[in-house]
Order: structure tokens, then C-alpha cells, then sequence
């Protein structure tokens, strides 16, 4: 790409630090909007991105969670950024999630300022931060190191614009430019679904100019720019490299995280379509915890994913996460989870009227918050009960049909009690213990497709299962006690 051709460009800003050092305080008093008092709990947990003035420059910044569960999206909002500040609450000095927060920024070779916030508050000690900075290798300017610092106050706005000046001077020396000819290239941010407006993306544009009309894609979605608008949601023609935009016109919602081009292109889509297919329930082979996870966005969902797949379920097996989707919780969760005997866990969702109603006749557990937190609690709740899963149907296997395919044998049996139905979820036990989980695909009795099947009927049934199953085999349809 030809240097002439290249414009200069505000730098991206990445705010890292500890919970509760007073990141979105100052992001506050600098973009003169209150975001604090709208986080439940007082603690972001999405990322945002927006623009703000200072002098003639302009800066780009990404408000990004500090929680230490918000590692991944931390980490990625690094990658994203060109310049980062590194917040330091001057009243408690150095704790576990600002190492985590130096090491990512040392990994991926992003320059920082260091802030000291809470300068008006009592305890203010900038001396003692300096000295705990070292002790993890951040070495400030004065203290043996380059690193440039500035003790600062949200609340009033003291040291804040001259925080501001050294990220200006440091974009400066970054020498920061794009090509506004090329086609838009970037990151998305954030992906929600919109029942007005359809799938939403936030982006940052990271190379180029992004268009009304644009074709976009990331390896996983794709569409037309039907809507585009700045960090402020004004409607946009264009906007350029190192702009936050929201898109809508994705086909399908996009990842967080992933990269997004526009222009006439080949769809990246194609790369997610040649990737093998995996039978879906392939590696819920022995017992499990299984759990629904629903979040109001994308990157909600991640956080949630994340917390909830690293906890173990009564009897240390593990917990497993069988459906993890964006949007209000509906029946179809609703129905997932009453064939499966597993709970739905919502973060900042909530639950449609037709789903609340099946899940109260069906007894379906379904948990919803607002603050992540709760939700943990609520869950670990659940995952301390001990009681034994009570069995709604119970079908023993007399006859093997077909087995060429996994996900889809056809076996035979006698239906000892209870009822199945298609798309039910069941237990194979072996010798009386479970040696794997499958999937009812469809009933047949006498030649016939039937939409269920009642005790004492001898039926057939195709499932999709990753175990081969065999004669004398029992296929149970549990509930948890």
C-alpha cells in the first residue's frame, strides 16, 4: 500500500486495572457521561468503546471489565488497542487483576501510562504504588524505569487532562495511520440480538473505511451494513479506522472476538463451513452436570461461559454447558432443559411469558441476574444438592438395527415405564452404570413414525449417541431430584 495513500489516525485506547480502581469513574469525568451508575453493581461487565476531544487530538477508548473473571475479554481489548492506561487505585496500591493486567500488556507489546486514581480520596499514597508497580516489574519513571505515570481524581478531574496529554505525545511517537481508500477492517467488540433492529455488532474499525451498504463478515457471520451508527448512535455514511461503530445486517451474530472485513469480498464464512462437523453431544460421554446458559449479549455469554465451565458438579463430575446462546430465554430452553434435567442460568436476559409458564408446569429450574455474582451463587447451590436423578421413562434395548452411524442407531426395545418423546435427551446404562448420553431422534412403532411412546410398548428408536450401544442396555430419561 502506496505511504502516500495513508492518513493519520487516533489511537485506541485500552483502560485495564483491578475492580473497583476507579476505571470507569475516569472514563466518566472524561467523556462527561454517567456509565457507573447503570452497571448493576457498580462493576462493568461489557465492553464499550467511545470517542472523546482533547485539544486538537482525538482518542479512542475501550472501557474493558475488570473482574478477574473478565480475563479473555481484558486480554482481547490488549490485542485491540494501540496504547493503554494502567490504573492504579493510589489508595490500596497494586492487586492480583493489575499483574494480570502488566503481564498482558507486556505480552503483547502495547505501550502504557500508568493512572493513580483516587487522588482526592484519604490514604492516597502515589510513593507506596510506585514501589509495589516494581515489585511486578513495572519500573515508573523516577523509580527506575520509563514508564510514564500521573496521579489523577475521576470525581474532580484533577491530572486528567494531563493524563490525556501524555497519551496524545504517545500516540504521537506510535506515528499512527490507515488508508481511508482501503475496505474496513477490524474487531468486534460486542454482538447482540435486537427484537426491533435484528443482530447488533459493535465494532472497531481497525484498518480502512467502513460504509453504509458495505458487504461485512467475520469467519462465522455475514450480511450488509443496513444500519451504521458512531459510539454516540448517530446514523453514519462512513466512518473511519479506529472508529467504534454499531452494525446491523449481519445474517447471523457474530462472535466477540473475532475479525470482521468489508468490501467485495469472499465470505469468510466459508472457512467456518469447511471446519468438520462434530456430533454435538460427542463429548458428553459420561455423567455430567449438564447447564443452559442465556445472556442479553455476546460478551456476557463468554464471561458466563467461562465461570460456569470451570465448575464441577455434585460427586465431582463435571459440569457441562449444552447450549449457550444470545437473546430472552424461550421455550426453546425451556424444552431443552425439561428433557435433559438441566437448569437455565440467564445473564442480564430475561424470560418470555410462554417460557416461563412451560417451566413452571415442567418444573425447569431457570436462575436470572443481572450481576454475575448472583448467578455463581445460585448455581453452586444447585451443585451441592446430592440427590439422585429420578428416572422418567426407562426403555430396555433387546435389538441392534443399525450402526453404521453414531448419530444416527437405530435400536429396539421394550419401554419398561414412563413416556419418550422425540428430542429427548437420555442416560445409557450399562451393567447399572452410565456409560454415556444421547439424543431421541425419532419413535417408530409398527413401521410407524409416532410422536411418542407410552409404557409397556416395544418400540424402535433412532438416537444420536457417541456410544455404540448394545444389546441389554437401558436407556433411562432422568430429572434431578
Amino acid at each position: 500500500m502506496a505511504e502516500q495513500n495513508r492518513s493519520k489516525r487516533p489511537p485506541v485506547v485500552v483502560i485495564m486495572g483491578h475492580v473497583d480502581h476507579g476505571k470507569t469513574t475516569l472514563l466518566d469525568y472524561i467523556r462527561k457521561a454517567n456509565v457507573a451508575a447503570r452497571e448493576a453493581g457498580g462493576i462493568t461487565q461489557a465492553i464499550s468503546a467511545y470517542q472523546a476531544a482533547h485539544g486538537d487530538a482525538t482518542l479512542t477508548f475501550i472501557d474493558t471489565p475488570g473482574h478477574e473473571a473478565f480475563t479473555n475479554m481484558r486480554s482481547r481489548g490488549a490485542r485491540v488497542a494501540d496504547l493503554a492506561v494502567l490504573v492504579v487505585a493510589a489508595t490500596e496500591g497494586v492487586k492480583p487483576q493489575t499483574a494480570e493486567a502488566a503481564k498482558i500488556l507486556e505480552e503483547s507489546k502495547t505501550p502504557y501510562v500508568v493512572a493513580f486514581t483516587k487522588m482526592d480520596a484519604p490514604g492516597a499514597n502515589v510513593e507506596k504504588c510506585k514501589a509495589d508497580l516494581a515489585g511486578i516489574g513495572v519500573l515508573v519513571e523516577g523509580y527506575g524505569g520509563s514508564i510514564s505515570y500521573q496521579p489523577v481524581s475521576g470525581v474532580t478531574g484533577d491530572g486528567v487532562p494531563d493524563l490525556l496529554d501524555l497519551l496524545v505525545l504517545a500516540a504521537e511517537v506510535e506515528d499512527l495511520t490507515y488508508d481511508p481508500s482501503a475496505p474496513a477492517a477490524g474487531v468486534v467488540l460486542e454482538a447482540r440480538s435486537n427484537k426491533r433492529r435484528g443482530n447488533e455488532a459493535v465494532v472497531i474499525i481497525t484498518e480502512g473505511t467502513l460504509r453504509f451498504g458495505d458487504p461485512v463478515a467475520t469467519p462465522t457471520a455475514s450480511g450488509k451494513v443496513k444500519v451504521l451508527e458512531d459510539f454516540a448512535g448517530k446514523p453514519a455514511k462512513s466512518l473511519p479506522a479506529a472508529a467504534p461503530a454499531l452494525v446491523v445486517g449481519f445474517e447471523a451474530l457474530p462472535s466477540v472476538g473475532e475479525e470482521f472485513a468489508a468490501g467485495d469480498l469472499v465470505s469468510l464464512t466459508e472457512r467456518a463451513a469447511a471446519a468438520e462437523l462434530v456430533n454435538e453431544y460427542a463429548d458428553v460421554v459420561y455423567d455430567v452436570f449438564p447447564v443452559i446458559l442465556k445472556a442479553g449479549d455476546a460478551g456476557s455469554l463468554e464471561v458466563l461461559s467461562q465461570i460456569v465451565s470451570a465448575m464441577t458438579g455434585p460427586k465431582d463430575v463435571p459440569v457441562k454447558v449444552i447450549s449457550a446462546t444470545v437473546g430472552e430465554i424461550g421455550d426453546t430452553e425451556v424444552k431443552l432443559a425439561a428433557s435433559t434435567n438441566a437448569p437455565v442460568i440467564g445473564f442480564k436476559t430475561k424470560v418470555d411469558k410462554v417460557a416461563a409458564s412451560y417451566a413452571e408446569v415442567h418444573r425447569v429450574r431457570v436462575v436470572t441476574s443481572e450481576i454475575v455474582y448472583e448467578l455463581v451463587q445460585s448455581l453452586e447451590q444447585m451443585l451441592a444438592e446430592d440427590g439422585s436423578p429420578e428416572v422418567l421413562a426407562r426403555l430396555s434395548v433387546l435389538a441392534l438395527f443399525n450402526q453404521k452411524r453414531l448419530d444416527e442407531q437405530l435400536v429396539g426395545g421394550r419401554l419398561e415405564e414412563g413416556t419418550m418423546k422425540p428430542k429427548m435427551q437420555f442416560a445409557l446404562f450399562r451393567g447399572g452404570e452410565s456409560v454415556g448420553r444421547g439424543r431421541i431422534a425419532t419413535i417408530r412403532h409398527q413401521k410407524d413414525t409416532v410422536p411418542e411412546a407410552s409404557a409397556v410398548m416395544e418400540i424402535g428408536l433412532v438416537v444420536n449417541c457417541p456410544v455404540a450401544i448394545e444389546e441389554g442396555d437401558e436407556i433411562r430419561i432422568e430429572r434431578a431430584a
